[in-house]
């Protein structure tokens, strides 16, 4: 088993709220300068997304725009 199989292992074991503290600490180290959302630029965003300017994402094609089948 390698260390990463390993790890996986343990971290499926966490509850839910933990795992979400853990997949974020990782992305915060992959990204030596995370992108900062301004809270007007949250608002905008979902106005645009509730006046129909922009369309949103359904789950399948988030995971496939992630790379994931």
């Amino acid at each position: 088993m390698t260390q990463v199989t390993a790890l996986l292992k343990e971290a499926s074991k966490l509850d839910l709220p933990d795992r979400v503290e853990l997949v974020s600490s990782l992305l915060e180290d992959l990204d030596a300068e995370p992108h900062y959302v301004s809270e007007e630029e949250v608002i905008e965003r979902l106005e645009e997304l509730k006046s129909g300017k922009v369309k949103g994402l359904t789950e399948e094609e988030f995971w496939k725009a992630c790379g994931r089948p």
